[in-house]
């Protein structure tokens, strides 16, 4: 397949392989924050490929795994109410909050539906025009470009009638809080690549200029995160730390411009509350007051009560990188992907869904 093996090719893995353990000396901690990169890694058996001298570590990058339980509950309630249709993306369906799930509550009788895209819900507010629709908008800024554009899409089209509830998140300002927190200490983060596909590399220039770690934007094949992690190596042993690419087919230093032109025209920069780490300041992004009309919780009377965690769930310090899932006691117990205890599990890209599904067989 044109551009997927030539990015899978195992002469080329093995000399890249090689490189790292040459030139890798001293131990050293790598952070994947994607979530999408630990599947890779875990699934193409990366971990066991490096040197001793190299760890690595997953952090926060699963938008649904960090999406804190007192908005999950937000989303609960807002299903309660009459005359209302919940849109959501089909993993948001079954992660727990403190008392109940989407899940649940479909089970219960409310209108609740799994979409694929913010368009989805837009079209099925304008079918549906004596019913209020809901989205439930969740993720980084990979997908904030496209529900500012299904806002833009409303608006133009007249549909008064569609509403998101904002939970969207900004993954610079969370690692930063990270490095703040100073509870693992790092030498080198590899970047997400579809985030800097939207936002390119420059936001990350902090990160060597005031922490002194290295930096690399990487892809998702195999060959894409041995390179990425090469080049880390290479800025970790000879202590030049900066930004770099290592996934330049998809990702420009600038980003895209017409995404984050669509973001800035419709959401404003704010504070999120993220699971296990609680709220950041401008973390996250919420409604101009131009769009505020589109807004679910300006503009419905919900009460969630109290948010609480699941007895035993580590999901938090797991997001921030502080333990493991294997530290859990629920983890392939109490908790497995059938019977999920946390939203780690629930996630197909949740850091327990992929120590369950691929840890295993590495001795993990």
């Amino acid at each position: 397949m044109k551009f997927v093996n030539e990015y899978r090719d195992s002469e080329l893995g093995k000399k890249l392989i090689d490189r790292i353990h040459h030139h890798s000396t001293k131990p050293i901690r790598l952070m994947e924050f994607c979530s999408g990169h630990t599947v890779a890694i875990f699934k193409h058996g990366i971990r066991q490929l490096l040197p001793q001298t190299i760890e690595m570590l997953s952090g926060p990058g699963c938008p649904i795994c960090v999406t804190a339980n007192i908005d999950l509950d937000k989303a609960i309630a807002l299903a309660h109410l009459p005359n209302v249709i919940i849109t959501t993306f089909g993993d948001m369906l079954r992660v727990p909050g403190s008392h109940s799930s989407l899940q649940l509550a479909k089970a219960e009788g409310n209108d609740i539906r799994i979409v694929y895209s913010a368009q989805d819900a837009v079209y099925m507010a304008k079918d549906n025009p004596d019913k209020s629709v809901i989205f439930i908008g969740i993720g980084f800024e990979t997908t904030a470009p496209t529900i500012a554009a299904s806002i833009l899409q409303a608006e133009e089209e007249g549909i008064n009638n569609y509403h998101i509830l904002c939970l969207h998140k900004l993954c610079p300002p969370i690692m930063k809080a990270l490095l703040d927190l100073g509870e693992v200490r790092l030498n080198g983060i590899v970047c997400p690549g579809h985030v800097s596909a939207i936002i390119g590399s420059y936001p990350y220039q902090f990160i060597p200029d005031d922490y002194g770690i290295a930096c690399v934007v990487s892809g998702f094949e195999p060959l894409d995160i041995l390179l990425c992690i090469d080049m880390l190596v290479n800025q970790i042993e000879t202590e030049q730390y900066k930004v770099e690419i290592a996934y330049r087919r998809g990702v420009k230093p600038e980003g895209n411009k017409q995404a984050k032109l669509l973001m800035d025209t419709v959401f404003e920069v704010g504070e999120a509350n993220w699971r296990g780490i609680g709220v950041v300041p401008l973390s996250g992004l919420r409604l101009r007051k131009r769009y505020e009309r589109f807004d679910a919780e300006k503009n419905f009377d919900i009460n969630p009560g109290p948010s609480s965690e699941a007895k035993g769930c580590i999901c938090g310090s797991i997001l921030r990188g502080v333990s493991t899932p294997l530290d859990c006691k629920l983890f392939r117990h109490n908790c497995t992907p059938e019977h999920p205890l946390g939203p780690c599990m629930v996630s197909a890209e949740g850091s327990c869904a992929t120590y369950y599904h691929y840890g295993a067989s590495y001795g993990e």
